[in-house]
This record gives C-alpha cells, structure tokens and sequence, in this order.
C-alpha cells in the first residue's frame, strides 16, 4: 500500500504522551497518537495505524512530530491534511501530508531529534501560557549553564539522566548540539542528539538549573554525566516547559525544509 508521512503539531497539556495506551482499544482519547489514528482511519474509511520519530511524555508538546502510515484510500495529501484535522481536538493538527517510498520510517530513517526546554524565570509564576512554561523564581545564570552544558557535547553513556522506567536497551546517545539562552524573562534551552533517552532532555534540565541556581559549580555536569548515576542528578523537570521541535531527515525523502537534515530550521 502507498505510504505517507506526515507532520503533526499538538498541545500535549490534555494527553497521557503520544503512545496509545492498548493497542486494542478502538478509541483512545487520551493519547495524540490515539486521536489521530481514529481521524486517518475515518478519512480513509479503514483502520489506520501510524509509526513516529519520538514519542513524547505526558504533558509534552510538539511543533512538528513526523509520523508514517500506510493506507489503500484514494486520498491525495492536501485531502488527508485538511480531513484528518477536522476531525481531531483543537489541541492537535496534521499540517501536512507527503507520499514516500516504501523504505521510508518516521522513526528509523531520521538522523536527529531536536527539542527545546523554556524556563520563566521571575519572582512570580505565570498565569498567560502556562501550559507552554516551566517557572524557576531564583535568578538564573543562563551562561553559566550554557558553558555547563558543552560538557555533554558528543556521544557519552547519559545514564545519568535517564529515568528508572526507561526501556532503551542502553544509555549511549549522541547529544550534536545544546544551548542555554536568556530571552527576556524566559532562558530558552535547545538540544538536538541521534536519540533520547526516557525523561533525558528534562533530567538535563533540572540538573542545570542547579547550576544556573548557583546551588552548584559549572564543573558538577561533567562530573555528574561520568558517574551515569540518576541519583545523583537534579530532579526531572515539568513536563510543561518542553516541545518536541521535531526530527531530521536526509535530503532524500523530499520532506518539508523544517525537517531536512541540511536545513538549520527555526525552534520559536
């Protein structure tokens, strides 16, 4: 059967992660990945089953999750994009649809992962977009915490800032790129590696901003991800402050710009 990928945008505040809970369930409103699957198989008239780049948690947005399926319907791309996201919740959106080859898979076939971790750091916590923020009342030093950060640059063992339900076979990753910015009142975190480990982008967090605190020196990252000790850690950042920018993929499956491995795509 012909396959398509496709980009899919959502406000994770209202579901349980992107997983389906049980495969069998016919319906499943609490996850992305179940309410979306329900509007494909309604536009193609036939069960539908979708594959991603990253799964992402509880709480967890998305500025473009990629995600493959296959299907017989006679449906072209802007057909699929435009009836598939009126029939989901308001909180997600197919934005687009495009028709791949059969070796193509949203997961195996991307070559990065990138998200980014946005902090209001102020005195008072935030009532406007809060679902989109974490909050840190203490000031943060955010180059310090840039220059903390480089430590984690390449491939190490991150068991450091996994969690203890993490189900990957190993810790190693390869982290390409992290940094810490201050933007007004908001630091803004960026990271980008080959694959994530469970809870590991907001493990890193909650760790910097230990140092960003002042609570501990720019040195205790490096010490800490040579330990690969999750206890010695600091605590798992909330899940609201983080979104998952979305996958890279070489030039050769034709996706959009803002996943092509060659392109530096935009983050805000």
């Amino acid at each position: 059967m012909p396959r398509y990928a496709i980009g899919v945008e959502y406000d994770g505040s209202e579901f349980r992660g992107w997983q389906r809970l049980t495969q069998a369930d016919a319906v499943d409103d609490r996850t992305v990945q179940g309410v979306l699957e329900a509007a494909l198989s309604s536009v193609a008239d036939a069960p539908v089953k979708t594959v991603c780049a990253g799964r992402t948690d509880a709480g967890v947005h998305a500025q473009c999750q990629v995600a493959h399926f296959d299907s017989g319907a006679m449906r072209d791309p802007r057909a699929w994009t435009l009836g598939t996201t009126t029939r989901l919740p308001p909180s997600v959106s197919l934005v687009w649809c495009r028709p791949v080859a059969d070796g193509f898979n949203a997961r195996f076939s991307a070559v990065a992962r990138r998200y980014r971790y946005r902090v209001l750091n102020r005195p008072v916590r935030p009532a406007l977009a809060r679902q989109w923020l974490s909050w840190h009342w203490r000031p943060l030093d955010a180059d310090a915490m840039h220059r903390a950060a480089q430590a984690l640059l390449g491939e190490h063992d991150f068991g450091a800032f996994r969690s203890a339900e993490c189900e990957a076979t190993h810790a190693r990753r390869d982290l390409q790129r992290i940094t810490v910015a201050r933007e007004g009142e908001v630091v803004v975190i960026d990271v980008q590696a080959n694959a994530f480990l469970h809870h590991m982008v907001r493990n890193i967090v909650g760790s910097l901003l230990e140092v960003g605190a002042g609570a501990r020196p720019e040195a205790w990252i490096a010490d800490l991800l040579a330990t690969r000790d999750r206890t010695r850690a600091g605590p798992t950042a909330p899940a609201a402050g983080l979104v998952f920018v979305g996958p890279l993929y070489p030039p050769i499956w034709s996706l959009p710009a803002n996943v092509q491995e060659c392109t530096e795509a935009p983050v805000g």
